[in-house]
């Protein structure tokens, strides 16, 4: 750990503690630094928390994929390990079984971070709403507030900026009792019988419908009573997190090739019939003893949800911990008003991090409050830091929130700008040559040619980061 040379250096402010914040005020820490974390949960509310603890996901429990080789969230969380991640280290302590995917026990994920930041002599948490920008004499300060930001706030970020603030609607999926689901009619199977970590090939429980039951249950969603939407009329959706009955209106198939195809999985009860739609749900916590329904965010109201999920084969008798809802998510036009450091080109020692960036994810969110802890910390102490490669998936990832996103000239004054998952089509092309040829010479093609460029994609980014991390000496001061 790298300690400063000031004998008694202010602190750094880090505003909101969900996952951004929380991996902020750890990286500052881990650099020796004073950190106050500032959460204004009790004190305040949010429509989708339901606890005061640090880092509380109030959306799916999945971190989506853990495969480093092939998928691009994968390599992320391959990166964020390599930088010393506290969000990825209580991931992996409080997994849950989720096929290829790392899933996470809610409730042990959220008490564990929060155990951790209480218990660094570094880091201060106080209880208190923010309602305005920071002081100036807070000369280093991060804000992390996440999509849920509180109006005040929000509208002094407006005033500040000159810009307001573009909003997208998320809505979160039920979470149903195990031992109110009919195993007779469902079974336990990962698609394609995949084995992730900590799993076993039979992470999922999967409800089948045939061609009737699917269209009766499309009819359903498409007519059934939504809550209304008021003032955020208008507001658009972000496409990685569509209400459930929003995909059924875009077309009649569009869940049967989203979250509910039946691919790669065969009906343990009824092997020889194909299941026309399957749902599938996702184990939600350690004890197995609550599961959420997968891809069903929603904003039907209560109601309506409980009497349309019941129609599900499996689910008749279903008994709900809590059913979906939906929140107005906010996030800055970052390309325009953040440099690459995420510090506002307008006010020097002020950044921001997680998804009021405009990226989107738990890990992206975590990702980039690890940069921006890194940077203000680097700053304190007089120190170049200088932004990942745009070859890593820190380094593509944060190009598109600060840079790298182009506006739209088709309706002047109109920005495009929108929440962006990591994904490979962010990562810089390959140098001719990087794709490794298959065994015995010749070319790959086709899916095998797509499934090797990503392989070498993730290849150079864990090669390239690995080496940025040696030369900044973060792996050191993260250990």
């Amino acid at each position: 750990m790298t300690k400063s040379t000031s004998p008694s250096p202010s602190p750094i402010h880090v505003i909101g503690g969900g996952l951004a914040g929380s991996e902020a005020a750890w990286q500052i820490a881990r650099r020796g630094l004073p950190v106050v974390l500032h959460e204004m949960r009790p004190v305040r509310g949010t429509d989708a928390h339901k606890t005061d603890s640090l880092a509380e996901l109030v959306c799916s429990n999945s971190f989506r994929s853990d495969d480093a080789e092939n998928n691009a969230v994968g390599v992320i969380h391959a990166e964020m390990r390599m930088a010393g991640s506290l969000i990825m280290s209580c991931a992996d302590k409080n997994q849950v079984p989720a096929g290829g995917a790392l899933a996470v026990d809610r409730e042990g994920f959220a008490q564990a971070v929060t155990d951790a930041i209480e218990a660094e002599p570094l880091i201060e948490v106080a209880r208190e709403e923010i309602t305005g920008l920071p002081p100036h004499d807070w000369d280093q300060t991060i804000i992390a507030t996440g999509p849920l930001t509180a109006p005040g706030l929000a509208e002094a970020i407006s005033a500040e900026t000159g810009q307001d603030a573009l909003a997208f609607f998320d809505a979160i999926a039920p979470i149903i009792h195990t031992d109110s689901i009919d195993m007779s009619v469902c079974w336990f199977q990962s698609r394609y019988d995949k084995v992730g970590p900590g799993g076993t090939g039979k992470d999922y429980i999967n409800c089948p419908m045939d061609k009737d039951q699917y269209d009766a249950f499309v009819d359903a969603l498409i007519t059934g009573d939504t809550t209304g939407f008021k003032e955020w009329e208008g507001t658009p959706y972000f496409d990685g997190c569509l209400p459930i009955e929003i995909m059924a209106e875009r077309g009649r198939e569009t869940l049967r090739h989203g979250p509910m195809k039946p691919m790669g999985l065969t009906n343990a009860h009824k092997p020889d019939i194909k299941a026309y739609a399957v749902v599938q749900l996702r184990q939600d916590n350690a004890l197995g003893t609550l599961y959420n329904m997968v891809g069903f965010q929603t904003k039907l109201k209560y109601g309506a949800q409980a009497e349309i999920f019941r129609l599900i084969p499996g689910l008749e008798n279903a008994e709900f911990a809590r059913l979906g809802g939906l929140h107005r998510n906010t996030y800055l036009n970052s390309p325009r008003l953040l440099d690459g450091t995420l510090q506002l080109k307008g006010r020097p020692g002020l950044r921001f991090a997680g998804q009021i960036t405009g990226c989107e994810g738990y890990v992206e969110s975590a990702a980039m409050g690890l940069l921006a802890g890194r940077f203000a910390a680097a700053e304190r102490l007089g120190e170049p830091l200088a932004p990942p490669p745009l070859t890593s998936a820190f380094g593509a990832l944060l190009n598109h929130i600060t840079g790298g996103h182009i506006e739209s000239n088709d309706e002047p004054g109109k920005r495009s700008f929108q929440p962006m998952n990591v994904n490979f089509g962010l990562f810089p092309p390959l140098d001719p040559g990087a794709i490794l040829r298959p065994e015995g010479g010749g070319r790959f093609r086709g899916k095998d040619k797509a499934k090797a460029k990503k392989q070498a994609m993730a290849r150079r980014a864990l090669t390239d980061f690995a080496a940025w991390l040696e030369n900044t000496g973060i792996r050191q001061a993260a250990e």
